[in-house]
């Protein structure tokens, strides 16, 4: 799924500049420098301990590795050839705010390419989906692109092959969204300053509740795959599960 999921990134040349918002231990990086020169690409996280684990990847050694944040990037504007993020965007505050970051550090004609879930239709899977984490539906990815400034905006649906296209239960990688900047300079949406309340004290209560509920939802999203691979077992082929 990554090697089908960076496909619409058009990553087809070794000197292009690439960042990797979001990258984590580097997985979806892997891919990338199967294409782009891994001096040429740099992987931005929040997390330390996940960028360690990117560190000890061989092929990720020339790689730039970068602690940073999704909707403040370090980076100045027209600075990238490519903008790819890849299972992060349900962990940003303000989705908006960061795909803006992404047509502001990509330079005329550069292509933007996230990859993130989609949001479930049947009714349990929704409910799991709202308690856990941002489930995007496609419209809104499209809708977020457009107001940033990007054009020639397209969605590519992902998905392991034993779903048979079934959509309803949502997907942690549900679909590749691309855009192109078309003009250099900043991005022509305007946002305030970026804010976020870390004063307010948090409540036990509410915490622990929505603790175990996160985690009985994380437990419900590595049940809904083996659930559908018994179903592509079952069924036969051509048929719908």
């Amino acid at each position: 799924m990554r090697d089908e999921a960076l496909e619409p990134a058009d990553l087809y040349s070794r000197n292009m500049i690439v960042v990797d918002v979001g990258g984590g231990t580097g997985f979806t990086t892997l891919g990338i420098v199967k294409h782009v020169d891994a001096k040429n690409v740099t992987i931005l996280d929040q997390s330390p301990h996940q960028l360690a684990k990117a560190k000890q990847k061989e092929p990720l050694k020339e790689c730039k590795i970068i602690e940073g944040d999704a909707e403040d990037l370090p980076f100045k504007t027209d600075y990238a050839d490519r903008y790819i993020s890849a299972g992060s965007i349900e962990y940003w505050p303000d989705p908006q705010r960061g795909i803006r970051e992404a047509y502001r550090v990509l330079k005329i004609g550069g292509k933007a390419c996230l990859i993130g879930p989609v949001y479930p239709t049947y009714w349990l899977s929704r409910f799991f989906a709202d308690v856990w984490m941002l489930f995007p539906k496609e419209e809104e990815y499209i809708e977020w692109f457009e107001k940033a400034g990007f054009k020639d905006v397209k969605i590519k649906r992902i998905g392991p092959k034993w779903y048979r296209g079934v959509r309803r239960h949502g997907l942690i990688m549900g679909c590749s969204v691309t855009g192109v900047k078309p003009a250099s300079g900043d991005s022509p949406l305007q946002l305030g300053p970026k804010a976020e309340d870390v004063t307010k004290p948090v409540n036990p209560f509410v915490f622990l509740a929505r603790f175990l509920l996160g985690a009985l939802a994380g437990v419900y999203y590595v049940l809904v795959p083996v659930y559908m691979w018994l179903k592509d077992q079952i069924v036969p082929k051509g048929q719908p599960i």
